[in-house]
């Protein structure tokens, strides 16, 4: 059997869906499974070996310039290469317009949620098969029941498996290292600049250099103030793949919710996600480590508390 999953973005939504791969090979370690991805979030299910073939697009660089002929050769590529094999199933996980639309260029029959289930109704239009899938469940979860849904195998009641396999690190201190994500793309997302130099300063006390990402200019001069204040380190800028490296290695991980604080917690690292602007409830940190979720909608967490929860991870 050939399956394509449609998750295309955004990373956080990405790491989220990693399960399903685990759980489809469970069921028939037979299935070839392709993987539709926004071209730079490509690099995560690449680290997953039971993607077969990773197809890259980029939407999100293309729907600002349909009016370029160097788009529409790039779409016709695109198309061309979902295309070139007939798939059994193409698998929409995102539920989105955007995301069935794309879903549609394959050639195979197109299954996600029904119009009661996914994010954007008007997509199980694009679906020749539904299912009904609560949305109050978390994200993993609601990924892993829609496909049992579909191809037929029973719901999931293993924990969660992301099977990702970091590559070796290119980037990174000799010194055992904790890592702080500071930054979001949101501003109502972020977390006082105080308080992470606190948590840098107790993570020194406790034997771990910490190492302040960034992916902006703006966020690398944040970067650089915090880790200045918490004797700290900031790596130079990065790909997915290549923080992906450096996550892996860290012995603990306190950031945002933001899409590397998700895949820390799906590599098994021992995380604290910082919510300040929704609950964490559908989209909290998941992964077989230890892992937290604090804060949530207007409820700006406490230093203190943040702290508390980073020492209970570290003993």
């Amino acid at each position: 059997m050939r399956l394509l999953i449609v998750k295309t973005s955004s990373m956080g939504d990405v790491v989220h869906a990693l399960p399903v791969v685990a759980d489809v090979l469970r069921h028939d370690p037979t299935v070839a499974i392709d993987w539709l991805v926004e071209a730079g979030y490509a690099a995560i299910p690449q680290l997953h070996p039971g993607v077969k073939r990773v197809l890259p697009m980029s939407w999100r660089k293309w729907r600002g310039a349909l009016t370029s002929a160097a788009t529409w050769k790039a779409m016709r590529e695109l198309k061309a290469e979902l295309q070139r094999d007939p798939y059994d199933l193409v698998l929409d996980l995102q539920g989105l317009v955007k995301s069935a639309l794309w879903a549609r260029q394959a050639r195979g029959p197109v299954a996600g949620y029904d119009r009661k289930s996914a994010r954007e109704p008007l997509a199980a239009w694009a679906y020749a098969r539904h299912a009904t899938v609560p949305k109050d469940l978390h994200a993993v979860q609601r990924c892993r029941l829609l496909a049992a849904a579909h191809l037929g195998y029973p719901a999931p009641k293993e924990p969660p498996d992301f099977g990702l396999r970091p590559p070796a690190p290119g980037w990174g201190p000799k010194a055992p290292y904790a890592v702080l994500i500071p930054n979001a793309s949101r501003k109502e997302k972020r977390w006082p600049e105080r308080h992470w130099v606190a948590v840098g300063k107790r993570l020194r006390e406790r034997g771990l250099l910490p190492i302040v990402l960034w992916g902006t200019d703006d966020e690398q001069t944040l970067a650089e103030r915090i880790a200045a204040d918490c004797e700290g380190d900031v790596p130079p800028f990065m790909r997915v793949g290549e923080m992906a490296a450096v996550l892996g290695g860290a012995r603990q991980v306190v950031g945002l919710d933001t899409g590397f604080t998700h895949l820390a917690a799906a590599l098994g690292r021992p995380t604290l996600g910082i919510y300040c602007d929704h609950e964490p409830g559908l989209a909290g940190i998941t992964g077989p480590g230890r892992v937290a979720s604090i804060g949530g909608k207007w409820q700006v967490p406490s230093r203190n508390d943040v702290l508390a929860l980073v020492e209970q991870q570290l003993r």
